[in-house]
């Protein structure tokens, strides 16, 4: 028991004194030295979302960019960041879920006036970068969710 004791104390101990060192048999201890790194129990999950004129392939200028980050509070500088997180997070980061056709009962015209979404960043801790072209704005408008409304 004393062993024991001892190595939890020496473990506190220098987690109080900012030190990270790795003691044998110390839960932890494979771990890397992590000084002067930020911490935390969530995988990161940070985007940056645009919407474009065009494909996105010729150049045009952006819009409107926003950025959203969903852990550990949604936040950013997305209109409606909790509702766009957990969209996100319903559809398990799917965008192509979320930017899929308009619903049942939506008539928009045929016309070729190409709207372009992108998202880059991190989701869940997974490098993300996802574009989908939109026919037209009213198309953009009627897909679903709230992640690309800005």
């Amino acid at each position: 028991m004393r062993k024991t004791l001892g190595r939890t104390t020496l473990v506190a101990a220098l987690a109080l004194a900012g030190a990270a060192v790795a003691v044998p048999g110390a839960a932890g201890a494979d771990q890397h030295d992590t000084r002067g790194a930020a911490m935390s129990l969530y995988p990161p999950s940070a985007l940056v979302l645009t919407v474009a004129p065009g494909t996105g392939d010729d150049g045009a200028s952006v819009l409107r960019a926003v950025t959203l980050t969903c852990t550990p509070t949604p936040s950013g500088t997305h209109p409606d960041p909790k509702g766009a997180c957990q969209e996100l997070k319903h559809n398990q980061g799917n965008f192509a879920a979320i930017t899929a056709g308009p619903p049942a009962g939506v008539v928009c015209t045929k016309e070729w006036k190409p709207m372009t979404v992108t998202a880059d960043g991190v989701w869940d801790g997974q490098r993300v970068s996802y574009k989908h072209t939109f026919g037209n704005p009213c198309l953009k408008q009627a897909a679903q969710g709230v992640l690309f409304e800005f």
